[in-house]
């Protein structure tokens, strides 16, 4: 950059201005910051220092000294001054010194490198016509991370700068580099599949359903309105009881469509297949261990030789029989055994399997059949009042509000479903396990069905159950559910003996088998096996929907449109401020699928204003410290949790990495890089990984703490990836390290957030398209909520600021004396008052609901055309 000091315009003046202070600069941005075109017939020539490298900072090893010239030419007839020549400001302070002298290697002995002097700033000098002054410039990091620097040549009339950037490494992220240069991923050539040799599919596993699923297809004409960008008139005004089925039907095909693309991705070409024994051929899948592609027992794929790839021989379907780890077991027509070789190169079609979405569909047509009460509380006319008697619990443990709450659910008659309100921490599975309890034991003819949107969670629902002291239920009516794609290995050997399964395949029961069970646990999808098995509508005469904020509302109809009779007692148990429904369709999202059934009940008055007959909210958290809690609490829960875990005493008394020893909640800034290798598109940031390892270093240190007591968030596979890859070579395995959405409900000791991103250009990538943490306050909630004792967040001060919730909690942490790291970006106060709670669900007190305005957008989003960077973002 250049600019004159007395007679050019302002537009040409440098953008860093006068002030010798920087504290962030973005490289990835404004790449005009570091290219630079050494011009030959420019006046005065100056060369760039430590140029960039495949478009990234130069690495530097940590504690050693780079060094790198920067030539000063003169290119005209006449002599010229240099009046300076000075360091205007470097980040870390201080790190970056000039010298005329090339700074000695470390080899050189202790008096060269004693002799060499490095200073600020140069003294003045004439530069004759033609020649050419080297000035050298040299920075040896103490720390990890991105290190800035912006060099002025005051020359003539002219004011040059050179910024420069040194990415310094250690020995843990210098061996998480990528291994490959990023190579964005290009679509595979799609074969036909219209007509295929059949395979050989596994021995049914399943009793013959007296309710068949019909086949669901999507409908041509939704199919070409998203393909064209178009929005169907279907979800256009919003849900209402006379479009009920169209609208979530339509938002399913939207979702299908997704998905349908999506899977194509996963496509291989010219890979081999091994033979197994005499029965399998067996394929590796790269990402299978992560569900990337999803494959389970009893899908298929289509195969077709890469040398008649241009032919028209028939591709092969090949049924999965078996998965382990990133391979599948695969059966294919006899004869295509017979025939292969293990040295075949195939070009492999994965196909999406529509099980799940035909039961949504199906339970989308079956709600038609319920009660209004069910659907759409807020149209009736009178208000409902539970009578109720005073508990005496099993659990002597359980809070006044719990208490009340499972007071309401035995007083409840049907009608409108119950919400057991849970903010993080606040015990929801426990009160719900007592009301279940409650029922099992007083109620003899009550039948109970437990749903939760995941097989984790429902096993952890019967281990509370079963771990109940008061009340012990009988081996012969409790019974969990499978689906039969779940690994046999998957489960407790404990809890196998409530579970039927053959040949350690899961299976459901026959009907006069699931009569006799007074309690059923299951997941939502597969409760849709109680129905194809024939069990009517009113068989059970309770339903609990836990952590129903994370099911779409079409998952929740599952077993309420088809289980579900006037008289029912329904109940739901989660949190509408944490995360919702996985929903990979942005337009699906934004217009409904996106919203629980749980919130959508708030948009009735009874429930929007927390009226007991519909709805106790629990507001005593006993998992975290009272400071941990803090921040959340006034974001989210307008302040009203309390703090009572019993043991409150904070961690940092013990781990020296704290600097403020009353508050658990440390930010350690650090600048690093945005990366990716290879074809995967998933970010990972190796300084801020390697900085990750180093917190863990120092915090087990601590007696108090071992492995299993740390738990580690991050929004990105691979930085996960490469975190669990340093974490093993350091024999720490047991660290649990995952997504936001891997740790709902779960809790650590211990919980480091490595927050990744550290481009604000990226950054805004994700706010479009609700990548990462930022701009979803549900993500934000959950990640802050998990830690018991000790809250560490790692991560670019100057990226996270761009999001107002974000915002808050690194100055709550500045604040508290509570801050490590890079220098700090200038103080912004956002107000998160537009967005905290009605922004993603629940109005806040005082705020009009527009939930029922049409939405904005009438064409679906365009696809990305400018950027390469799709991250799975876990979504």
């Amino acid at each position: 950059m250049m600019g004159s000091l007395d007679d050019r315009s302002d537009d040409e003046y440098s953008v860093i201005g006068d002030k010798g202070e920087i504290s962030f600069i973005d490289y990835q941005r404004d790449q005009s910051v570091c290219s630079y075109d050494l011009n030959e017939d420019d006046p005065v020539a100056v060369s760039a220092p430590f140029a960039f490298v495949d478009g990234k900072p130069r690495s530097v090893f940590v504690g050693e000294t780079a060094a790198d010239s920067i030539s000063i030419t003169n290119n005209t007839d006449d002599q010229i001054d240099i009046w300076s020549i000075k360091i205007y400001a470097s980040t870390p302070e201080n790190s970056f010194t000039l010298s005329l002298m090339e700074p000695q290697s470390e080899n050189s002995g202790v008096d060269a490198v004693q002799r060499f002097l490095g200073s600020f700033s140069l003294e003045d000098r004439v530069l004759q016509p033609g020649e050419t002054l080297t000035v050298w410039l040299s920075c040896k990091p103490k720390e990890i991370g991105l290190y800035t620097s912006v060099v002025h040549i005051d020359v003539g009339n002219d004011k040059i700068e050179r910024v420069v950037f040194l990415l310094v490494d250690n020995k843990i992220s210098r061996s998480l580099v990528a291994k490959k240069p990023y190579v964005r991923g290009t679509r595979k050539k799609h074969f036909d599949v219209e007509t295929y040799v059949v395979g050989s599919r596994p021995a049914r596993i399943s009793t013959h359903f007296k309710k068949r699923l019909r086949q669901y297809p999507i409908p041509k004409d939704v199919r070409e309105l998203i393909e064209n960008k178009q929005i169907p008139e279907a979800i256009r005004g919003g849900l209402t009881r006379e479009n009920y089925a169209p609208f979530f039907k339509t938002l399913v095909n939207i979702e299908e469509l997704k998905l349908e693309d999506d899977v194509r991705s996963f496509d291989m070409e010219n890979v081999t297949m091994r033979r197994k024994g005499t029965q399998y051929l067996t394929l590796e899948v790269p990402g299978l261990a992560e569900r990337r592609p999803s494959l389970v027992h009893g899908d298929y794929i289509f195969v077709k030789l890469a040398s008649d790839e241009e032919s028209y021989n028939n591709p092969y379907q090949g049924f999965i029989h078996r998965v382990e780890a990133d391979e599948i077991y695969l059966k294919f027509a006899k004869d295509v055994h017979m025939r292969h070789r293990d040295e075949s190169l195939y070009n492999v079609q994965f196909s999406y399997c529509r099980i799940n979405m035909r039961r949504l569909y199906q339970a989308i047509d079956a709600a038609k059949d319920l009660d209004e009460a069910l659907l759409f509380p807020s149209d009736l006319q009178r208000k409902r009042l539970i009578s109720t008697t005073p508990l005496v619990p099993f659990n002597h443990l359980l809070n006044e509000e719990q208490i009340r709450s499972v007071e309401m659910i035995l007083g409840c008659k049907g009608g409108p479903p119950f919400v057991v309100y849970g903010p993080p921490g606040t015990g929801k599975t426990i009160t719900i396990v007592e009301g279940i309890m409650q029922l099992y034991a007083n109620r003899p003819d009550t039948q109970i069905l437990i749903c939760t949107p995941s097989n984790s969670a429902a096993d952890h629902i019967l281990e509370k159950l079963l771990g109940e002291e008061s009340v012990k239920i009988k081996d012969y009516e409790i019974f969990r559910l499978n689906a039969t794609s779940r690994p046999y290995e998957d489960i407790n050997p404990e809890h196998i003996r409530f579970c039927f399964f053959d040949e350690l395949v899961f299976k459901c029961p026959p009907i006069k088998v699931l009569m006799r069970y007074r309690i059923i646990i299951s997941t939502y999808m597969s409760a849709s096996l109680l129905s194809a098995e024939g069990v009517e509508r009113g068989q059970f005469s309770h339903i609990f929907l836990d952590e129903a904020g994370q099911a779409s509302e079409p998952e929740s109809m599952i077993p309420l449109a088809n289980l579900c009779q006037r008289d029912t007692v329904v109940v739901l148990a989660g949190d509408p401020m944490q995360l919702g429904p996985v929903v990979y369709s942005k337009t699906a999202e934004e217009y409904g699928l996106g919203k629980s059934y749980l919130e959508r009940l708030f948009d009735c008055e009874f429930y929007f204003n927390g009226d007991e007959n519909y709805v106790k909210k629990l507001i005593r958290n006993y998992r975290s410290h009272p400071e941990i809690l803090h921040l959340p609490s006034e974001l989210f829960y307008n302040g009203e949790l309390i703090a009572c875990k019993d043991d409150a005493s904070c961690l940092s008394i013990e781990v020296d990495l704290i600097p403020n020893c009353k508050f658990p909640v440390l930010f350690i800034g650090i600048q690093g890089c945005d990366e990716r290798e290879g074809n995967n598109p998933s970010w990972f940031n190796r300084i801020e990984a390697s900085k990750v390892i180093q917190v863990i270093e120092r915090v087990i240190a601590c007696e108090e703490i071992n492995e299993n007591d740390i738990g580690v968030i991050t929004p990105y596979r691979q930085q996960v990836l490469k975190l669990k890859t340093s974490l093993e070579s350091l024999e720490l395995p047991n660290i649990k390290i995952g997504s936001v959405e891997q740790f709902q409900g779960q809790e650590s000791k211990v919980i480091i957030v490595s927050t990744v991103r550290s481009t604000i250009k990226h950054n805004e990538f994700d706010r479009v398209h609700c990548l990462g943490f930022l701009s979803n306050p549900r993500r934000f909630n959950v990640a802050i909520t998990r830690a018991i004792s000790l809250l560490i967040i790692v991560g670019n001060p100057h990226i996270i600021t761009k999001d107002p919730y974000w915002n808050r909690l690194l100055w709550y942490c500045v604040d508290n004396n509570s801050y490590q790291g890079c220098a700090l970006p200038e103080r912004v106060e956002e107000s998160v008052n537009d967005y905290a709670g009605y922004e993603e669900g629940i109005p806040q007190h005082g705020e009009e609901n527009n939930w029922d305005e049409e939405p904005r957008q009438t064409e679906a989003p365009l696809p990305v055309t400018n950027e390469d960077e799709w991250s799975d973002g876990w979504k």
